[in-house]
C-alpha cells in the first residue's frame, strides 16, 4: 500500500546528503506529532511567585494576603508594580478571598534540573499557559523545545513531567516551547464519561503509520522516547543544524522496528536521568569535599583536581571538563546551577551530585546512539 511520506514522516532514518533538505522537510514537525503545545509560563514577577523554598514561598503569598498592610508596603517589599493588565490592588483583593489559594503553590521546572516552588494563582502569573500546563499537573511526559535558535550549537531539548517555565532553555529572546505526551480532561469535562480517561497528545496519522510499518503499534512511551533519543544524536543535531535553528525540529522515523526500539532504549534511559528517576544516580560520581559554611561564593573549575568550587574551600569533586562545560540550551548546567543559590543544603549537595552523574551519562548515552545512528548509513 502506497503510503504518504510527507504525511507520516516515515523515511529512512538517515537520509542521502545531497537531498538533505527536501528530505528533512519531509519528516514531522514535532508540533505535528505533538499537537497540543504551548510556549511556557510567564510570570512577569519570578521574584515574588517563584522559590525554591516551598514555605517561604507561602510566607510571601501570607503577607500578600494579609489585609492590615498597605498596598504601598507590598509593592516595596515584594519589588511589585503595577501595569496596564495588573492592578496590585485589584489582584490582592481576589487572592485574599480565595480560600483554597495553598492549593496553587506547587512545583515547575524553572531551569534545566532546577525544580522549584511557584504559586501558580491566575491574579499573580502573567500567562499562566493552564491550556496546556494543565496536563502537566498530572502523571505526565513532556518535551521541552525551541522554535528558533540564536545560537551555533544545537542542544536545546529537555525532558519533564512537571509544567515548564518560558526561559527554561535560554533568557532573553528565547521561548521554550512545552509539548505533553499525554492530555487529562479539562476540569468542566470531568463528569462526562468520554473524558476520564487521558488521551495521547500524538498524531494519530503518525501512530496508524507506524503501526503499519512496524505491525505493531509502539506505545505513546515508545514513540517519546525514540524522539527524545534522536533529539539527542550529535549527528542528528549537526545534520540538521542550519534548519533546527530557524524552526521547530522535524523528526525522521525508521521503518525499522528493531532499530526504532534500540533507539528509544536509549531514549528512555535518558529521560529517566533528566527527571532524576534512574537508579545510576543512587551511586553519583561525584563527592563533596572541604569544611565551611556551604555559601556559594565564587563558583569555579580547577581541571587539574577535576573540581568544582563554590568557595574558597568547598568543592565537588570528580567532575570531567566535559561535564562542567555540558550545557542544555543556553546554560551551562553545573555553573549555572549552584550560582543560582546563595548556600547549598545537603539536599543542594545530593541533588547536584546526581545532576553531575546524569550529565555524564548523558554524554555516554548520546555516543551510544550515535553509534546505531551511524549503523543505519551501512
Amino acid at each position: 500500500m502506497a503510503r504518504d511520506k510527507t504525511k507520516t514522516g516515515i523515511l529512512p532514518f538517515i537520509p542521502r546528503e545531497e537531498a538533505l533538505l527536501e528530505a528533512y522537510n519531509k519528516y514531522l514537525k514535532i508540533t505535528d506529532i505533538f499537537p497540543v503545545n504551548s510556549v511556557g509560563i510567564v510570570t512577569s514577577r519570578d521574584n515574588f511567585v517563584i522559590d525554591c523554598d516551598r514555605d517561604a514561598l507561602k510566607r510571601r503569598v501570607e503577607i500578600f494576603r494579609d489585609k492590615n498592610l498597605p498596598d504601598e508596603i507590598i509593592k516595596q517589599t515584594f519589588g511589585l508594580r503595577d501595569k496596564s493588565n495588573w492592578k496590585l490592588k485589584d489582584a490582592r483583593e481576589r487572592v485574599t478571598k480565595d480560600g483554597e489559594w495553598e492549593n496553587s503553590v506547587i512545583q515547575m521546572l524553572y531551569r534545566p534540573f532546577d525544580v522549584r516552588w511557584i504559586f501558580y494563582h491566575d491574579e499573580v502569573i502573567e500567562r499562566p499557559r493552564k491550556e496546556v500546563m494543565h496536563h502537566m499537573m498530572h502523571e505526565n511526559l513532556g518535551l521541552i523545545i525551541n522554535r528558533q535558535i540564536r545560537m551555533d550549537k544545537i542542544q536545546h531539548f529537555l525532558a519533564t513531567n512537571l509544567p515548564a517555565d518560558l526561559h527554561i532553555l535560554e533568557t532573553a529572546n528565547a521561548s521554550a516551547y512545552l509539548c505533553p505526551l499525554y492530555l487529562h480532561p479539562d476540569k468542566e469535562d470531568m463528569f462526562s464519561q468520554e473524558s476520564q480517561e487521558r488521551k495521547p497528545n500524538l498524531n494519530p496519522k503518525l501512530i496508524k503509520s507506524l503501526a503499519e510499518v512496524y505491525r505493531k503499534e509502539p506505545t505513546p512511551e515508545e514513540i517519546f522516547y525514540y524522539i527524545y533519543a534522536v533529539l539527542y544524536s550529535n549527528i542528528y543535531r549537526n545534520k540538521y543544524a542550519e534548519f533546527l535553528k530557524i524552526d521547530f525540529p522535524r523528526v525522521p522515523f525508521t521503518r525499522n522496528y528493531e532499530l526504532f526500539s534500540t533507539v528509544g532504549k536509549y531514549g528512555s534511559k535518558l529521560v529517566d536521568l533528566h527527571l532524576m528517576k534512574s537508579a545510576e544516580l543512587g551511586n553519583p560520581i561525584v563527592k563533596f569535599q572541604g569544611g565551611g559554611d556551604y555559601g556559594v561564593r565564587k563558583v569555579r573549575y580547577e581541571e587539574k583536581g577535576r573540581q568544582v568550587y563554590i568557595n574558597d574551600s568547598q568543592y565537588f569533586e570528580g567532575i570531567e571538563r566535559e561535564v562542567w562545560e555540558y550545557q542544555i540550551g543556553g546554560y551551562q548546567v553545573l555553573d549555572k546551577w549552584p550560582k543560582d543559590r546563595e548556600k547549598l543544603s545537603l539536599d543542594d549537595i545530593k541533588h547536584y551530585c546526581q545532576i553531575a552523574t546524569a550529565l555524564e551519562e548523558t554524554i555516554e548515552i548520546q555516543r551510544d546512539i550515535d553509534n546505531v545512528y551511524l549503523d543505519t548509513e551501512v
